[in-house]
């Protein structure tokens, strides 16, 4: 008796590269959901920092609000008050402070050594590493903005309506991922939270007081007025403050600069060049330190 034995069928193997880009692409992006929900959960045992990045800003808004509620009509620029003024600008304070401690949690694991062992653990990509930063920061200062923006339409000071709140958003996101990626750089780049935190607190109230956050270009003095006209957080502010006011047109003029008129459409592309060259000018940094 004869036994036959089944004839193996040729496989074709995959050629090079056929590997789908798709998988690839699911396991960063799982690596980056897991180490973003790390950060949250953190978040959630310590709330203070929420609590605090709201509260702060708030203050600003009651205190200030309630200063120069009496200003006389026709003070600011198209008569509005000064509490619907100062809205963009602590609304932009808001997300500004929050993506400038975006190096402060990857600081910490470094100095703990828990990124030492994200470091030797098997990533498909240590980018994920950075990008769940990203992702974490920016979802937490959209939320303490959209606080701050539904506080003051409940003291009547405005709201920015459905293409104004877009306009809002697409402005907060591009100042969050310049800061962002400016204060992952430092993260990296200095010694210790200490050295960080310090850069942090010198950095926080003069790039907010020299910026149109508090008052008009037209009340500062001429270098002054320089200096918040080159200031990143009034080419935030400023398209905010339309959308407020109801022009969301981009082509319409929203900052009288010493150098000229700049529209919001101009305004948004110097965030989007300002954060697409901070992320660029780390990206060197980034590499050689998650070597």
């Amino acid at each position: 008796m004869t036994t036959t034995l089944p004839v193996p069928v040729p496989t074709r193997d995959p050629a090079p590269g056929s590997q789908p880009e798709a998988s690839a692409l699911a396991e960063i992006s799982q690596e980056t959901l897991a180490l973003t929900r790390r950060l949250f959960v953190q978040l959630q045992r310590r709330p203070s920092t929420l609590v605090a990045g709201v509260l702060q800003p708030l203050i600003w808004l009651v205190l200030f609000g309630a200063l120069f509620a009496k200003a006389p009509e026709g003070l600011l620029p198209g008569g509005i008050s000064y509490g619907r003024f100062l809205g963009a600008g602590v609304i932009v304070f808001t997300a500004f402070s929050a993506a400038l401690n975006a190096g402060l949690p990857v600081m910490f694991d470094r100095e703990f050594g828990f990124l030492n062992r994200l470091l030797v653990a098997p990533l498909r990509s240590r980018s994920s590493i950075v990008l769940a930063s990203v992702l974490y920061i920016t979802s937490l200062s959209l939320v303490q903005s959209l606080a701050i923006m539904g506080t003051a339409a409940l003291l009547g000071y405005g709201w920015p309506g459905g293409a104004g709140l877009l306009l809002v958003l697409v402005t907060l996101l591009l100042l969050v991922f310049a800061v962002t990626a400016l204060s992952l750089g430092l993260a990296f780049a200095l010694p210790g939270h200490i050295e960080l935190i310090a850069v942090i607190f010198v950095a926080n109230l003069p790039l907010l007081f020299a910026s149109t956050a508090l008052a008009p270009l037209s009340f500062m003095p001429a270098w002054l007025g320089w200096l918040a006209a080159l200031n990143p957080l009034t080419f935030a502010i400023e398209p905010i403050r339309a959308a407020y006011a109801g022009q969301v047109s981009l082509t319409a003029v929203v900052l009288e600069a010493p150098y000229g008129q700049l529209s919001s459409a101009t305004c948004l592309g110097v965030l989007a060049v300002l954060a697409a060259g901070l992320f660029l000018l780390i990206r060197p940094l980034l590499d050689r330190k998650l070597t």
